[in-house]
């Protein structure tokens, strides 16, 4: 479906019934993050997957404004009231995660259950944010000037995405063909409005998220299992999990478990 907001029009997939999951995807990915753990999820959950503005299908105008995360949070807000849905539980990676700890930040009366995989609450100062800001700047005047193809072979040789090399050829692949559908514009504008510098801090809302929270990071991400160790320790009913060998993207790296660990968590009451 399509969802009018903010001037843009989101790309929207619902499946299955039960209790409302909103998933949301990192950079340069899309909905179809989620779809190996569709079919798992749909039985006992409404599955809610979304493009964000930037991305897939999603179409939004050309104004960063619409692209920064308060706008995509208000979003998520407004498509709840519309589905009339008074609360959800929320799963992001990420920039989705960054997105879903917005959101509840934003409206911690509207989320049940927070699960956060390599996500963090923000820079912390304004120094940091600006230099982020300026890195995100220069890293979007590369994608316009050299296009998405040659945008993928940097960013699939960051090292944060080193341990996904150990992955199978094909699944390499096709991390890669899913990246290239994004357009060079949308990602340019994502990192201006939504990437970490953008962001404000959310560091001091931690101890009043409401919902029971899920951190996930992999053992081998040290940065985001040293920005987990802080944040499980300033968010009120907070569970953290790591998984060892995996990278920044545990879904990607270790499904079964991070599928395991997810349901687990949902389930429990």
């Amino acid at each position: 479906m399509k969802f009018v907001s903010g001037g843009g029009s989101y790309h929207v997939e619902i499946e299955g019934s039960g209790f409302p999951l909103i998933l949301l995807h990192g950079f340069t990915g899309d909905r179809s993050t989620w779809d190996p753990f569709i079919p798992c999820w749909k039985s006992e959950y409404m599955l809610i997957s979304i493009d964000i503005a930037g991305h897939g299908d999603t179409v939004m105008p050309a104004s960063e404004e619409s692209y920064t995360v308060t706008a995509a949070a208000r979003m998520i807000h407004e498509l709840m009231e519309s589905l009339q849905i008074p609360k959800a539980d929320l799963l992001g990676y990420s920039m989705g995660g960054r997105l879903a700890l917005s959101f509840a930040a934003l409206y911690p009366g509207k989320v049940r259950k927070l699960i956060l995989e390599s996500a963090s609450p923000g820079l912390e100062t304004a120094e940091e944010r600006k230099n982020r800001r300026n890195q995100d700047e220069r890293l979007g005047e590369y994608i316009k000037e050299n296009g998405i193809e040659a945008f993928v072979d940097y960013w699939e040789n960051i090292p944060l995405f080193k341990t996904q090399k150990m992955l199978p050829a094909d699944v390499q692949m096709q991390i890669r063909e899913q990246r290239l559908q994004n357009s060079p514009e949308g990602l340019e504008f994502s990192l201006r409005g939504m990437g970490t510098g953008a962001q404000p801090s959310w560091w001091g809302k931690l101890p009043h998220i409401k919902a029971d929270t899920l951190l996930v990071t992999g053992s081998e991400d040290i940065k985001f299992c040293t920005l987990a160790e802080r944040m499980s320790k300033l968010i009120p009913v907070c569970q953290w999990e790591t998984v060892f060998g995996a990278g920044h993207a545990i879904h990607v790296e270790e499904p079964e478990k991070f599928g395991t660990i997810v349901s687990e968590f949902l389930q429990k009451l």
